[in-house]
C-alpha cells in the first residue's frame, strides 16, 4: 500500500477529534482567542447545550479580509512572532482550533478592524460557501452552528442537552475567573446564565462566580518561593462541597485541570477535612515560561513543571499558611432546617387571655373552648398556678465583659456536651470533644517540632492483644511512635506491650488508643507520605486524649478551653473536619421570637 497525503479537509478532520471533543472545547477556544485578542467584553450565546449554537462576541482588535482567510488555515496564528515555543504568553498557540471547528459544523466568521469595513466568511463543514461585506461594530463575531452534523460518529458520542451546557458554564466559568478584568455574559436559549462586569478584584470574581458566601469563609493567599508566586482564594475547612467541582487552578492566566495541583490541594487540606468533603479553592500560579510546558496536549489543559516537588510543595506550604493564620474561624451560616426545629409556644389569643383571666376569678361559667382544654388557660374557677419553684442566685462577682472574646464567655453547659457561651454579637455553641480533640492535636505537633512528646511511663506495663498482622504494622512504626510518646514492644505474636503513653493524654484507654492506632496504619499505611501518616497517628492519639462528651466541666474550664480555641490554629474544625462551634447570631435569635 503506498503512502498518499491526506486532503486538507480530512486532515482538519482528525485534528478536531483532539480539540473539539464536545461543545464546551469549541466554546474553550472561541473565548481564548477572544481573550488573546485584547477584548474587554465578551459575549456569549449558546442552544441546545452549544450542540445547535454556539455564538462568541468580542471587541478585541478585529481582524482583515486577508486575515481571516489565514485564520481558518491550519497552523497559521499571530501568537508566535518567533520560534520560542518555551516563551508562549497567550492561551492559544497552535492555530488549530478555528479551521478544526469549521471542518465539523456549519462555522460564520465576521471581523472588523476598527477604521475599516467588516468581512464575513461561512463555511460549511470545511467547504467555503460564501464570504462578502458584514456589518458589526469593530471586534469579532463567530457562529458555530450544528456541530458534529455531518459526523455522526462523533455527534452519538454526546451527552445531553443539559449536560452539554453544564460544561459550556464551566469553562466560561474559568476563562471569566481568570481575568476579572474582562465582561463576561453567557445566555442559554434566550435566558440569561452568567454575567460579571470587568474591573472586579480577583477575589470579587471567584466569588461571584462560586458561592458569594465564600467572600467571609475563605482566606487570601500570596506566597512566594524562587520566582514562583501562588495567589487566590482558599475557602475554611468547614466550608466543603461533596464533589470537587469547585477547585479551580490556575497556571500563568491558564485554567487547567492538573493530578498535581489537586493533590497538592487534597494533602494541604488532609487533617482539617472529612475525608468525603473537598475544599473550595481558586488558587493562581505564577511560573517562570521556561519552567513549565504548556503543550502537552492539543486541548492545553495539562501542563508539565520543570521542578513538580517545589510546586507541590509551594501549594501545600501556602496553603497550610493561610489555613493557619484562619486561626479559629469556622462557617457561619444558619442552617434553616435547624432553626426550623425549633418549637415555639402557640400564641394565645386576646379572647383566649380575656376568657383565662375571669376563668380564674371565676367570673364566667362559660365552658372553654375544646381546642384550648389542654392549655394553661383551663383553670377551673379559684385555682391559682402555683409560683415557680427556681431562683436567681446573687453572683459572687459580675460576669466578665463578653466584647474582648471572640468566642465570648462561658455561660453554661448543656447536655454534658456543648458549652454555651455568650459573645457580643450572639450565642456561640462548642462541642467540647471536637474543639479539645483539635487543640490536643496542635500541643502534640508543637511539641514534635520541639523535639518529641514527653511520655508518661506506665506504673504496670499494659499488654494489648491484637491479631497479629496488626502488631506487625506497629511493630514497624515502634521509632515512630515514641516521638509521640508512645512506647511499644512485641509481647509475642498476637500482642504489644504498652510502657508509656503520651502525658498529655492523661489517664487513657489504652486498649483502644493501641487498636485504633492499628487500624490507622492498615488504612493509609502504602498510600500516604511519611509525614502524612504521622499526621493521622497525632490525630488518632489527640481523638483519645480529649475531653469526652458527657463530662461535667467547671465555668473556669470551659473558658480555659474557648480562651485557647481563640489562638489555636484550625481550631475552627476537629481533626475529621466538623466544625467545632457554631454561632446563633442576634438576628437568628430575634427571628425565633418573631422579632424580625
Amino acid at each position: 500500500m503506498s503512502i498518499r497525503r491526506l486532503p486538507e479537509h480530512l486532515v482538519n478532520r482528525i485534528a478536531a477529534g483532539e480539540v473539539v471533543e464536545r461543545p464546551a472545547s469549541a466554546l474553550k477556544e472561541l473565548v481564548e482567542n477572544a481573550i488573546d485578542a485584547g477584548a474587554t467584553r465578551i459575549a456569549i450565546k449558546l442552544a441546545g447545550g452549544g450542540i445547535d449554537l454556539i455564538e462568541v462576541s468580542d471587541d478585541g482588535c478585529g481582524m482583515d479580509r486577508d486575515e481571516m482567510g489565514l485564520a481558518l488555515e491550519r497552523h497559521a496564528t499571530s501568537k508566535l512572532p518567533d520560534d520560542a515555543l518555551e516563551a508562549v504568553s497567550t492561551l492559544g498557540f497552535r492555530g488549530e482550533a478555528l479551521p478544526s471547528i469549521a471542518s465539523v459544523a456549519r462555522f460564520t466568521l465576521e471581523s472588523r478592524v476598527r477604521g475599516a469595513d467588516g468581512w464575513q466568511r461561512v463555511v460549511d463543514n470545511g467547504r467555503l460557501e460564501s464570504e462578502g461585506p458584514a456589518a458589526l461594530p469593530p471586534g469579532t463575531r463567530i457562529r458555530v452552528e450544528r456541530l458534529f452534523e455531518k459526523v455522526p460518529a462523533r455527534r452519538k458520542f454526546l451527552r445531553s442537552g443539559r449536560a452539554e451546557y453544564a460544561a459550556c458554564v464551566d469553562v466560561v466559568r474559568r476563562l471569566a475567573m481568570a481575568r476579572p478584568d474582562i465582561s463576561f455574559s453567557l445566555e442559554h436559549e434566550g435566558r440569561r446564565a452568567l454575567g460579571v462586569q470587568g474591573g472586579e478584584t480577583g477575589p470579587d470574581r471567584v466569588a461571584a462566580l462560586t458561592d458569594r458566601a465564600l467572600a467571609e469563609n475563605s482566606v487570601g493567599i500570596d506566597f512566594e518561593r524562587e520566582g514562583v508566586r501562588l495567589g487566590g482564594v482558599a475557602g475554611l475547612p468547614t466550608f466543603n462541597r461533596g464533589v470537587a467541582d469547585h477547585q479551580y487552578l490556575f497556571v500563568n492566566g491558564r485554567p487547567v485541570k492538573d493530578r498535581l495541583l489537586a493533590g497538592a490541594v487534597r494533602g494541604a487540606y488532609a487533617d482539617v477535612l472529612a475525608r468525603d468533603r473537598h475544599p473550595v479553592v481558586a488558587l493562581f500560579l505564577e511560573v517562570p515560561s521556561d519552567a513549565v510546558d504548556v503543550n502537552v496536549h492539543p486541548a492545553k489543559t495539562e501542563v508539565r513543571f520543570r521542578d513538580p516537588a517545589l510546586i507541590r510543595g509551594m501549594i501545600v506550604s501556602g496553603l497550610r499558611r493561610a489555613l493557619d493564620e484562619a486561626g479559629h474561624r469556622s462557617v457561619q451560616r444558619a442552617d434553616p432546617v435547624a432553626l426550623g426545629n425549633w418549637q415555639s409556644e402557640p400564641l394565645a389569643t386576646a379572647a383566649e387571655l380575656a376568657l383565662g383571666a375571669l376563668a380564674d376569678t371565676g367570673g364566667s361559667d362559660m365552658p372553654m373552648p375544646a381546642s384550648r382544654q389542654s392549655t394553661v388557660w383551663d383553670r377551673k374557677p379559684g385555682f391559682t398556678m402555683p409560683p415557680p419553684m427556681a431562683r436567681a442566685e446573687p453572683a459572687w462577682a459580675p460576669p466578665p465583659e463578653t466584647v474582648s472574646y471572640p468566642l465570648g464567655v462561658a455561660r453554661g453547659q448543656v447536655a454534658k456536651t456543648y458549652i454555651v457561651a455568650e459573645a457580643q454579637d450572639g450565642l456561640v455553641i462548642v462541642d467540647q470533644h471536637a474543639a479539645h480533640e483539635r487543640l490536643v492535636l496542635e500541643r502534640m505537633r508543637r511539641a514534635m517540632d520541639g523535639g518529641g512528646v514527653a511520655r508518661q511511663a506506665l506504673l504496670l506495663p499494659e499488654v494489648v492483644e491484637l491479631d497479629e498482622s496488626a502488631c506487625d504494622r506497629l511493630e514497624t512504626r515502634t521509632a515512630e511512635l515514641v516521638e509521640f510518646g508512645l512506647e511499644l514492644e512485641r509481647f509475642g505474636p498476637a500482642a504489644m506491650l504498652v510502657r508509656a503513653t503520651p502525658a498529655m493524654l492523661g489517664n487513657g484507654d489504652v486498649k483502644a488508643l493501641v487498636t485504633d492506632l492499628a487500624d490507622e496504619l492498615a488504612a493509609y499505611d502504602e498510600t500516604l507520605s511519611l509525614k502524612e501518616r504521622l499526621d493521622h497517628v497525632a490525630a488518632t492519639m489527640a481523638c483519645h486524649g480529649s475531653v469526652r462528651a458527657g463530662r461535667v466541666l467547671s465555668v473556669a474550664e470551659m473558658n480555659a478551653l474557648l480562651r485557647e480555641m481563640e489562638i489555636t490554629p484550625h481550631s475552627g474544625q476537629c481533626n475529621h473536619g466538623r466544625p467545632t462551634w457554631v454561632k446563633l447570631a442576634h438576628g437568628d435569635i430575634e427571628k425565633l421570637f418573631g422579632r424580625k
